[in-house]
């Protein structure tokens, strides 16, 4: 196998093939309001900042990498919301407006590809296109892999835990952490998925007869309950990589 990043804008007929992957997020995910009503403007504008992750071999389309960009002071207290946070400052920028930082979106490899050691060739396929823009960083608001399976347990706590070799618990940020990146800060408010009650009895499967806070299977925190309706707010952790110029075929 032969792992190559191209980019939507190279290879529109790679990216047509993405549907081929079984999908990889829990259904609820799929009904964050503002991010479904904002993700067609990274394909729009920056055909050329959305990677497809594709083995040279075979031709099979492996995963991508979806990237937008932003306006930001290097501060954590600028940085923007998270996913939606930076959807939105695109739209109030418009097509034009100044950018100093590339922000990812997503990465994700086709889930019967896991543990292949791919997810590193779209992140540093990321690194380059923000370097090949001649952008200062790239900035990834991370949903950690295992957060999951602590919901209860806060973010800012759970960003924190260390392996006793010194590296960070998680193995999505982990990755992230081996190939250069460091932890920002919190992304309190990255995703916000609201809905009815019947809604979420749909996404999830389970029943919500009563109001409060419930663990919901992929959520990384509980999903709250009141008046009828559900409200997900998914915290992410904001990592920080350098720009530069890499070999994308490179492990």
């Amino acid at each position: 196998m032969q792992p190559v990043i191209s980019t939507r804008a190279d290879r529109p007929d790679l990216w047509a093939r993405l549907d081929e992957h079984p999908d990889a997020w829990p259904e609820f995910i799929h009904h964050a309001e503002t991010t479904n009503r904002l993700w067609h403007l990274m394909s729009d504008r920056h055909p050329d900042l959305q990677l497809v992750l594709y083995d040279e071999d075979s031709g099979d389309v492996l995963g991508r990498g979806q990237t937008i960009p932003v306006a930001w002071d290097g501060t954590v207290e600028g940085l923007p919301g998270g996913v939606d946070g930076a959807l939105m400052q695109a739209e109030e920028r418009g097509a034009d407006g100044p950018v100093t930082t590339l922000c990812a979106t997503v990465a994700v490899v086709d889930p019967r590809r896991h543990g292949q050691g791919l997810s590193g060739y779209i992140i540093r396929g990321m690194a380059e296109a923000a370097g090949k823009a001649g952008l200062d960083a790239l900035i990834a608001p991370v949903r950690p892999t295992w957060k999951e399976r602590y919901p209860l347990t806060p973010i800012e706590r759970y960003a924190q835990w260390r392996r006793e070799d010194g590296l960070l618990y998680d193995p999505w940020l982990r990755l992230h952490q081996r190939l250069g990146a460091h932890v920002l800060g919190i992304a309190e408010a990255s995703m916000t998925v609201e809905g009815p009650v019947a809604d979420w009895e749909t996404w999830t499967g389970l029943v919500f007869p009563d109001e409060g806070d419930y663990v919901v299977t992929g959520a990384l925190v509980p999903v709250a309950f009141e008046a009828g309706r559900g409200r997900y707010v998914e915290p992410n952790v904001w990592m920080l990589h350098e720009s530069k110029s890499v070999d994308s075929r490179m492990a």
